[in-house]
């Protein structure tokens, strides 16, 4: 069973910045809390009991805010000193890892997935990444991964207007000695230079989920974000 998380929550926020102006994004409050927490408290519930937090802009209130509000946590702090790209931010992160896979997760999105399930699947694949897909329908801000018969990845779709398609929810299963192994640059995209490069070579696995799913990058569903969880 995967117990640990590390939460992508380096971001600067600038489709938010009009809403949050002074806060990391996963820091924006959200129903009287930091975004973050909801996250935390979510994945807690779910059996994750480590985290590691790759932070960067304005680091420290994350920093500070974790230590003061869960003092009993299990967590490593995974520093940018520049911005490396999700892929480097997730790579320098992975060095702290203590399991042979861990939970990667965006400090901006909840996606309640549940995570026994991905767990026994990406265990069960001899997976190198799992992707958690979210069915969605009338959308463009998103692009489409298409999935085979025993859940092997076909092809990742551009963003464009989408009837219906399954989107990734930006919740993945992580073998972190096969991710570690790959050859990158310092800074590279996890999305565009791991998964739409190497899912042909890779054993890469979509499992779709249809539970609630937002992410508040821009300031319509940071709103909608308010209603969701007041």
């Amino acid at each position: 069973m995967i117990n640990q998380a590390i939460i992508l929550a380096g971001g600067l926020g600038t489709r938010l910045r009009s809403a949050v102006p002074d806060l990391p994004k996963c820091m924006a409050p959200v129903a009287g809390k930091p975004f973050l927490e909801h996250v935390i408290d979510y994945f807690q519930l779910q059996g994750i009991n480590e985290f590691i937090f790759a932070v960067g802009y304005k680091s420290e209130i994350i920093i500070d805010f974790v230590k003061v509000n869960y003092p009993d946590l299990v967590v490593d702090f995974s520093i940018e000193k520049e911005l490396l790209g999700t892929g480097g931010a997730i790579r320098q992160a992975a060095g702290m890892a203590r399991h042979k896979d861990v939970l990667v997760l965006n400090g901006d999105t909840i996606f309640k997935i549940d995570v026994s399930q991905l767990s026994d699947f990406h265990e069960t694949a001899s997976a190198d990444c799992s992707i958690v897909l979210k069915p969605m329908t009338n959308f463009e801000r998103y692009g489409v991964v298409e999935i085979s018969t025993g859940n092997k990845i076909n092809s990742f779709k551009e963003k464009q207007f989408y009837e219906s398609g399954l989107i990734s929810g930006g919740i993945y299963a992580l073998n972190i000695d096969s991710f570690l192994s790959e050859e990158f640059p310092e800074k590279f995209s996890f999305e565009k230079e791991y998964l739409e490069a190497l899912y042909t070579q890779r054993n890469m696995f979509g499992i779709v989920q249809d539970r609630y799913f937002i992410d508040i990058g821009i300031p319509a569903d940071y709103d909608q974000a308010q209603i969701d969880f007041k």
